[in-house]
C-alpha cells in the first residue's frame, strides 16, 4: 500500500514539473494538465480505497473495526456459512513450526469433527487462501477440496459420523484485524504473537471460527531455542533439538477459536500459587521481557487478591487445572483475555500499577467470555460489559460504595450510537464496554443485591464451559428474582439507544406542605423508559431523606407531603441510573 501511494506521488509531481518546464508550449500545457488531473484523481481514489480497505490497526481497540462494518449482515454470513452448524469440532491438534527470519510457518493441524448429519457431502472450514496447502486427508485418505478467500470446502465421498481432518500447509499468515499473526522483534530477539478476535483465527489456523463451537486443544510450538513459546492450557513438555525448542501445551477445558493464542519470545517468568475456593491450587505465572521484569512483577503482584475477590463474587476460578498467566507482548493497544494466558502490551508496564483496571478486566473475562462464552457476536456485551462492570465490583469490594460510584461515573457517556445487542460496527466500542457495565449496574438496582449476585453465580454455574445468549442471562435473572424483566432488557439491550434525558421543575406549597415535582423524559433513543428513581430531599435544617418512585410515563408529576421546606433536590444521589438531569427551576 505504501509503495503504491509513493508511485502515484512521484508520477503526480513528475507531471507538475513537466507542466512548469513546458509552460510556453500550449499543447503540452493542455495535455500535462489533463494527465495531471487524471493522476491526481487516481491518487485520491487510491487513498480513499486504501483508507477503507487496507486499514492499519495501530489504535485503541475500542474504536477499531472499519473494515468489518457490518459483521452479522455482510461479513459473518459469508465467513461462517450456516452449514457449519451441522459440525461440531471436538479437538484441535496443532503443530506449528515458526521460522522468524523468513516470516513463515510450517504447520500440520489435525481436527476431530463430529458430523451431526451423516449425509453431509462437504466440510466447510475457515482458512485463508494465501497459505500453501501441501496435503489434506480425512481419516487418513486424500480428499479433493475447493478454496475461496477465507473458506475451504473438503468434499466427502461417503457418509461419516466423525472426521479426522489433517491439513499440512505453509506460508506467511496475513496480518489483519488486531494483528492476527504478527512477526516482530524485541531487543534483538524475534517476537511472534497472535490476536484472533473476532474472526481472524483462520489467517493461520484451519478451523470452524465460531465462538459457539468450543473444542479442546493441544498445540505444539517450535521456534528458536533461545525463545519461550506460550499458549493456552497446561505446559506438557519442552523439547530442545539443535537450535530449536518445542513447547507443548494442552487444554483440559473447551476453548473458542478466538481465544487460541501464541506468544513466542525472550521471556523471564515468575510462578506462585493461589488457593482456590474449589480446593485446587491455581498456578499463577507472569512472563515478562528481561528489561521490564522488575516493573512487571510490581504491576502484576495484586493478582492473588483479584482472583480471591472474583471467586467470592462469581464462583471458583474456572481453569484451575491449567493456570492463570499474564504475558507481556508487543500489541500496544491494551490487553487481551486469551484463555489462561492474558496478554498485556509492554507500554502498559511501568511498576506503578497505573493500569490495574486493565488487568482486573482481563482476569474477569475468564469467568465472563472464556468460561461462559457468547453464543454469537451479537451478544458481545455479555463479554465486555460483564468484564467492565467487574472492575467496578472489584473496587467496591476493595474500597467501598464511593469507589463503586466513582468507577461507574468514569464510564458514563450518552452512548448515542446503536443498541447494545448486535452493535454491528460498534462491536468493540465504548457502547459495548461501558453501557454494558451500566446496564448490569441498573439491573442490580432493579432486582436488588441478593438477587443480582445470586443471578451471576447461577448464570456462571449453568453456562460454564459452554455458550450463552442475552436471553439465557435474562431467563436466569427472572427465575432468581421472580420479576418479569422483558421491558428492562428491551429498553436497555435490544431496542433502546442513548440514555434517559430528564428535564424537571419543582415547587413547594407552604400552605398545603406539599412538594410537587414535574418530570419530562426528553430523550429520542427510547421514548419512554421505565425505571426506579431515588430523590434526595435536602432541608434548611441540614437534614435530608430519600424517596423512591417508579417512573413509567413520558411526563410524570410527583407529589410528596413534607413538613419542612426543601432547599434542594438531588436526582439519583447514589448514581444507579444511566441518565442526565436538567433543572428548569434554574431558567
Amino acid at each position: 500500500m505504501v509503495i503504491g501511494k509513493l508511485i502515484f506521488v512521484i508520477i503526480k509531481y513528475f507531471f507538475i514539473l513537466s507542466l512548469c518546464m513546458k509552460k510556453n508550449n500550449l499543447i503540452f500545457l493542455f495535455i500535462s494538465f489533463i494527465i495531471s488531473g487524471f493522476i491526481f484523481g487516481l491518487s485520491y481514489l487510491y487513498q480513499q480505497i486504501s483508507e477503507k480497505y487496507f486499514y492499519t490497526f495501530n489504535q485503541d481497540p475500542i474504536t477499531f473495526i472499519s473494515d468489518l462494518k457490518n459483521y452479522e449482515d455482510e461479513v459473518l454470513e459469508y465467513y461462517n456459512p450456516s452449514f457449519q452448524e451441522k459440525l461440531d469440532v471436538l479437538f484441535y491438534d496443532i503443530d506449528i513450526n515458526i521460522i522468524p527470519k523468513e516470516k513463515i510457518i510450517d504447520s500440520k493441524v489435525s481436527i476431530l469433527i463430529k458430523l451431526k448429519d451423516n449425509k453431509i457431502k462437504f466440510i466447510p472450514l475457515n482458512f485463508y487462501n494465501n497459505l500453501l496447502i501441501k496435503s489434506i486427508k480425512i481419516n487418513n485418505e486424500e480428499v479433493s477440496y475447493k478454496r475461496e478467500e477465507k473458506l475451504i470446502y473438503l468434499f466427502l465421498d461417503k457418509s461419516l459420523d466423525t472426521a479426522k481432518v489433517e491439513i499440512i500447509y505453509s506460508g506467511t499468515p496475513k496480518n489483519v484485524g488486531f494483528g492476527s499473526f504478527t512477526f516482530s522483534e524485541k531487543e534483538n530477539y524475534p517476537f511472534i504473537y497472535t490476536m484472533n478476535e473476532p474472526i481472524f483465527a483462520s489467517t493461520w489456523l484451519p478451523c470452524i471460527d465460531r465462538p459457539d463451537d468450543k473444542a479442546q486443544m493441544k498445540i505444539k510450538i517450535t521456534n528458536d531455542s533461545s525463545l519461550t513459546s506460550l499458549s493456552n492450557g497446561k505446559l506438557i513438555s519442552i523439547e530442545k533439538k539443535g537450535d530449536k525448542k518445542t513447547f507443548v501445551w494442552k487444554t483440559y477445558y473447551p476453548i473458542s477459536t478466538y481465544l487460541i493464542s501464541i506468544y513466542s519470545g525472550k521471556y523471564i517468568s515468575k510462578e506462585e500459587e493461589v488457593n482456590s475456593k474449589s480446593n485446587d491450587k491455581i498456578k499463577l505465572i507472569y512472563y515478562l521481557f528481561p528489561s521490564d521484569y522488575e516493573n512487571g512483577i510490581k504491576d502484576f503482584s495484586d493478582h492473588p487478591n483479584y482472583i480471591n475477590t472474583f471467586e467470592n463474587l462469581f464462583g471458583p476460578y474456572p481453569f484451575s487445572k491449567e493456570k492463570y498467566s499474564v504475558a507481556e507482548f508487543l500489541w500496544q493497544n491494551g490487553a487481551m483475555e486469551h484463555q489462561t494466558i492474558t496478554g498485556i502490551g509492554s507500554s502498559f508496564i511501568n511498576g506503578r500499577k497505573l493500569f490495574s483496571d486493565m488487568l482486573i478486566h482481563e482476569l474477569a473475562h475468564h469467568w465472563w467470555g472464556n468460561a461462559v462464552t457468547l453464543k454469537s457476536w451479537k451478544d458481545i456485551w455479555l463479554n465486555e460489559g460483564f468484564a467492565t462492570y467487574s472492575e467496578a465490583l472489584y473496587w467496591e469490594k476493595e474500597s467501598g460504595s464511593d469507589a463503586l460510584k466513582t468507577t461507574m461515573l468514569s464510564k458514563f457517556s450518552e452512548f448515542k450510537s446503536g443498541t447494545l445487542y448486535n452493535p454491528i460496527k460498534d462491536l468493540f466500542s465504548r457502547l459495548v464496554y461501558d453501557k454494558g457495565a451500566w446496564v448490569l449496574h441498573m439491573l442490580r438496582k432493579e432486582i436488588g443485591d441478593n438477587n443480582f449476585f445470586s443471578s451471576l453465580k447461577k448464570y456462571f454455574e449453568t453456562y460454564k464451559y459452554s455458550n450463552a445468549s442475552t436471553k439465557d442471562f435474562q431467563n436466569i435473572c427472572e427465575k432468581i428474582s421472580g420479576k418479569d424483566l422483558k421491558y428492562f432488557f428491551e429498553q436497555w439491550v435490544y431496542y433502546g439507544t442513548g440514555i434517559i434525558d430528564i428535564a424537571y421543575d419543582w415547587n413547594y406549597d407552604v400552605d398545603n406542605k406539599e412538594l410537587v415535582i414535574n418530570i419530562e423524559q426528553k430523550q429520542k433513543g427510547y421514548e419512554i423508559y421505565k425505571f426506579h428513581l431515588d430523590l434526595l430531599i435536602e432541608y434548611q435544617t441540614k437534614n435530608s431523606e430519600v424517596f423512591n418512585f417508579y417512573i413509567d410515563k413520558k411526563n410524570s408529576r410527583i407529589k410528596i407531603n413534607l413538613d419542612e421546606k426543601p432547599i434542594n433536590i438531588i436526582f439519583d444521589p447514589n448514581k444507579w441510573l444511566l441518565a442526565k438531569y436538567e433543572s428548569r427551576n434554574d431558567e
